[in-house]
């Protein structure tokens, strides 16, 4: 797949993980979006190290869409968990 598939898969993707994980994000939809592409990628990655898949088959693989959606999920928690800190401290 080429790159530009890849940032769709993973804007889509970033948008499912937002869907499923509801709440405010400390950076917005254009860091939601990012989170998604970078989600994506990550997915692919652990798809592969972890349970051997290629899971960058296709565009429209099911595989692919899981992987990018999973990926999107994992770093959105871990995106909240880092800045979630932050928007709830007050200054004295």
């Amino acid at each position: 797949m080429g790159i530009i598939a890849w940032i769709l898969i993973g804007l889509l993707a970033g948008f499912i993980a937002k869907a499923l994980m509801p709440g405010r994000d400390p950076g917005g939809v254009i860091i939601t979006m990012l989170i998604g592409i970078a989600g994506g990628l990550l997915g692919g990655w652990l798809g592969k190290v972890f349970f051997g898949v290629d899971s960058i088959d296709g565009f429209f693989d099911l595989s692919t869409w899981i992987a990018a959606i999973a990926g999107s999920v994992i770093l959105l928690a871990v995106y909240r968990l880092v800045t979630g800190n932050r928007r709830h401290h007050r200054h004295a």
